[in-house]
């Protein structure tokens, strides 16, 4: 479904800023797979996420997307394939506009090519995904999104990708900065909405409890390489210590104390 074949990225090549972000990476991401992909701050994650994305391109290798090549793609094509939640809430929607248009131009996007017009049929399948969410904003539509909080907004964010029918979803700490009750009710719809849509995830987390926790598979990343990838009835036995003397074996040194190493 998804095919990296040494990807790499190198910023400002050939000078004396050169710095090389990641390392030749080979990845294959299957239909279903909800990858939790782990490790501490300059290890790629979102330099991977990047190239997927078409933010910027790789300086080797190619990227495939249902077995069409995607490498010199830019990002506003590829967007129509992927769907993509940052850490900040404020990011995933238009705060001027209502909620309900918000949720018109993600559904839009899911019916590549034809004109929806929003009406009452509209209206009411919106209302029902609104009122799966628990927070009471089946009853605020004609509001601007704007008016919500930073949880409420992450939560909408996440019922709009759903909405938008993406190929892949890329959450980037998409709950790093709520607060640890939104956070939680953001993490479940997530996992949720990978099981009732079948959906293809990966989701960067400085928390390797959340990593261990959720998905089927786990990528762990370090100064731009992936050094462990793991499924299955192995992820499913992981722990933090585990994973924590899992990377020293790897690496010949500890992980630096930083957010990674939170549970």
């Amino acid at each position: 479904m998804i095919q990296l074949d040494s990807v790499s990225k190198t910023f400002h090549p050939g000078t004396v800023n050169e710095v090389q972000a990641l390392q030749p990476v080979n990845l294959r991401v299957s239909q279903g797979d909800f990858i939790t992909v782990i490790g501490s701050n300059g290890a790629g994650k979102s330099t991977l996420f990047n190239l997927i994305a078409g933010t910027y391109p790789p300086s080797t290798g190619s990227i495939e997307i249902n077995d069409i090549d995607v490498t010199k793609q830019p990002e506003y094509r590829r967007a129509r394939h992927i769907g993509r939640i940052f850490q900040d809430p404020m990011l995933g929607t238009a705060g001027n506009m209502k909620l309900e248009d918000n949720m018109m131009v993600a559904y839009r996007k899911g019916f590549k090519g034809l004109r929806i017009s929003l009406n009452r049929a509209m209206r009411e399948q919106f209302r029902s995904g609104l009122v799966d969410l628990g927070m009471g904003l089946e009853n605020r539509m004609k509001d601007n999104v704007r008016l919500l909080s930073g949880g409420q907004r992450q939560a909408l964010t996440l019922l709009m990708m759903v909405i938008s029918k993406p190929t892949l979803v890329l959450l980037d700490e998409h709950t790093a900065a709520l607060d640890p009750q939104n956070a939680s009710i953001v993490l479940e719809l997530t996992q949720r909405y990978v099981d009732e849509y079948g959906l293809t995830a990966m989701m960067i987390t400085h928390n390797m409890q959340h990593a261990i926790d959720y998905g089927n598979r786990l990528l762990m990343m370090d100064k731009g390489e992936v050094i462990l990838d793991m499924s299955g009835p192995e992820k499913s036995r992981l722990t933090v210590g585990g994973l924590v003397d899992r990377f020293h074996r790897i690496r010949r040194r500890d992980l630096e104390s930083d957010k990674a190493r939170l549970s």
